[in-house]
């Protein structure tokens, strides 16, 4: 079985963590490293898996997920850099940061695969998109695809569209979350009580993905049964159009994708 060394467990950290060990995963393969101490002994208790300095990780694991900020990838690669074993696999999870960038690093001979997930992983509802660095094997990117599983979906893209998938999956959440802000405090300015408000919107958000995903038909034709004509949903809509809602959308996603390209 081979090592697993997961640096960083934060947030995203952890759920990755959980989904290497619904995979089929032992604890005992598993180790990680996490620089606060009360994080790290809470991830340990939780989830019976060792924490280890930077240098005993690197020099046995044979997976390593680097749960890293993109601006921190650099420094952590140069201290890896001579530590790794040579058959080593690094599955980045760096925003914006490019498998040839770990590569030029790190050595052209080392396997990397790099991901895009997002928060819903928490919950086992992610979506990840993975990317294969040049090295990379078929088995290594099916392992690393049944690991994202566990947690969500898994799509495999070429990595040029890797700043795009940042700008829908990565980031969407963000998006979904922010409509459902605005919703409550419309609602709110209306009259109802903000309980009452923020109950009508969440669940009217769970049951509409709910028909997405169980009717088979698209958001268009959904949308149009929803639509009388003449109707206080076209009223509403006809707000959203005259104010550009598409391409303000649009211009959004291209700020997320510009931004993921800069980070690289």
């Amino acid at each position: 079985m081979s090592k697993i060394g997961i640096i960083g467990v934060g947030v995203m950290g952890e759920a990755l963590l959980a989904g290497v060990l619904t995979a089929g995963v032992a604890p005992s393969e598993i180790a990680f490293v996490e620089k606060r101490d009360e994080r790290a002994n809470e991830i340990s208790k939780k989830y019976e898996v060792s924490r280890l300095e930077l240098e005993d990780l690197a020099t046995t694991s044979d997976v390593l997920l680097l749960v890293v900020k993109p601006q921190d990838l650099g420094d952590l690669l140069h201290s890896l850099a001579p530590l790794l074993k040579p058959d080593v696999l690094l599955i980045s999870f760096a925003a914006g940061k490019r498998t040839s960038f770990i590569e030029s690093i790190v050595g052209a001979q080392v396997s990397t695969i790099r991901v895009m997930p997002n928060t819903p992983t928490l919950i086992g509802e992610g979506m990840a998109a993975v990317s294969a660095g040049s090295k990379a094997t078929r088995e290594q990117l099916d392992f690393v695809v049944s690991v994202l599983s566990a947690s969500g979906e898994v799509v495999e893209v070429d990595e040029a569209a890797q700043d795009a998938v940042t700008a829908v999956s990565g980031s969407g959440p963000a998006y979904f979350f922010a409509f459902v802000e605005a919703m409550v405090a419309g609602g709110i300015e209306l009259g109802l009580d903000p309980e009452i408000a923020m109950k009508l919107t969440i669940q009217t958000m769970v049951g509409s993905a709910g028909m997405l995903i169980q009717s088979g038909k698209s958001p268009t034709t959904l949308r149009e049964n929803v639509t009388s004509p003449n109707g206080t949903t076209a009223a509403a809509l006809k707000i959203f159009s005259d104010g550009g809602l598409t391409q303000l959308v649009a211009q959004a996603m291209k700020a997320a994708s510009d931004r993921s390209q800069e980070l690289a």
